[in-house]
């Protein structure tokens, strides 16, 4: 899982200022910056395929003709660029667990890894890393579900509650519980463990509803784990803190028995939250924080639920306790994926009607 380009990567960051860039044997323009967080970088990047002296391979010619799937080829060439810089080996292996998990999955609501490369380079005084990966995705610019949440509530506007529950389905098909579903549902289950508005990527598409596709794969493992020791509660916690977004993070994550079983529940827990959070754009815990001695964790662990002022007319009764039998703080009783793809079903079916 390497790459020998480091000195082509070199080469082109010198000669065009950071503008070229290679993933394996393909070449890549940095068109601009679309975020960063942490050590991670996202470009718009266009694919400008394999240029030597004999041979010049233009847009679509290049990184275009590994893709399995011929949909995953973008029509202008152009694709999102993660790049991530690496300061030491247990960073290192969390990019390569992310680049692994990345490729179990092929379903349309789950964002496909499409290249990538790890390439080691030598720390300077500038800088500490000593690699850098590069992760090549499609690229969806209409933004997140956490953007438009956020432009709404800025408005003081609110999504109907028929957009609410499209959000989780379309044409007899499902959003965010079909990509769920298909983690849940892998041999051995997997849990995406940080599922938000900020992971949910919304692709308006032509005389079709809007899209929903689940992204970043960093903190996805096996979903089932048995817990037989206060150690093992403890570390459970500990990784969990480092790797789910606290506003969004189950109970059992948050405190966890010493003696317990976790499983893929944790994700229905935070896809409550996310639920909570179309609705009035923020989760449904975060209120603690802005409340003097508040406690997030309490919060959670106590499924203190505040429901703010919603749209005139507000949203029905029955979507609250949608969201309220998401957010069980007991795992045991908390539904299943399955449940949740039935239920919201007939929501659809009694709102239509």
């Amino acid at each position: 899982m390497g790459c020998t380009f480091s000195g082509l990567n070199a080469l082109y960051d010198a000669v065009n200022n950071g503008g070229d860039v290679w993933i394996n044997e393909n070449r890549f323009r940095i068109i601009r910056q679309l975020g960063e967080g942490g050590f991670a970088y996202v470009y718009l990047v266009k694919d400008i395929g394999i240029e030597s002296p004999s041979v010049v391979v233009g847009v679509g010619g290049g990184v275009g003709k590994k893709f399995k799937d011929p949909s995953h080829v973008s029509d202008d060439g152009t694709y999102a660029m993660k790049k991530v810089l690496i300061q030491n080996d247990e960073q290192l292996e969390l990019v390569r667990e992310e680049v692994r998990v990345s490729s179990l999955f092929s379903h349309p609501n789950l964002l496909p890894l499409l290249d990538h490369a790890i390439i080691a380079v030598k720390p300077t005084p500038e800088s500490s890393w000593n690699h850098e990966a590069y992760l090549l995705f499609p690229v969806h610019m209409e933004g997140t579900l956490f953007d438009h949440a956020k432009t709404m509530k800025a408005k003081k506007e609110f999504f109907s509650t028929i957009d609410v529950l499209q959000i989780f389905r379309q044409n007899g098909s499902y959003h965010l519980c079909a990509g769920l579903k298909h983690m849940h549902t892998f041999s051995p289950p997997y849990a995406h463990n940080d599922v938000k508005p900020g992971n949910v990527l919304i692709t308006n598409r032509k005389g079709q509803p809007p899209l929903a596709i689940l992204m970043d794969f960093g903190s996805a493992r096996p979903a089932r784990k048995e817990i037989r020791s206060r150690s093992e509660a403890l570390q459970l916690q500990e990784w969990a803190a480092e790797h789910c977004s606290a506003p969004f993070r189950a109970p059992e994550l948050w405190d966890c028995p010493s003696h317990a079983d976790i499983d893929e529940r944790t994700d229905i827990w935070s896809l409550g939250c996310t639920l909570y959070a179309i609705m009035y754009g923020v989760s449904p815990f975060e209120y603690a924080l802005g409340e003097s001695g508040g406690s997030l964790q309490l919060a959670v662990v106590n499924a203190q639920i505040k429901w703010p002022t919603g749209p005139n007319p507000p949203y029905p009764e029955y979507l609250h306790h949608f969201v309220k039998w998401m957010l069980q703080p007991q795992a045991t009783i908390r539904p299943r994926i399955d449940d949740i793809i039935i239920h919201v079903d007939k929501l659809i079916n009694k709102f239509s009607a």
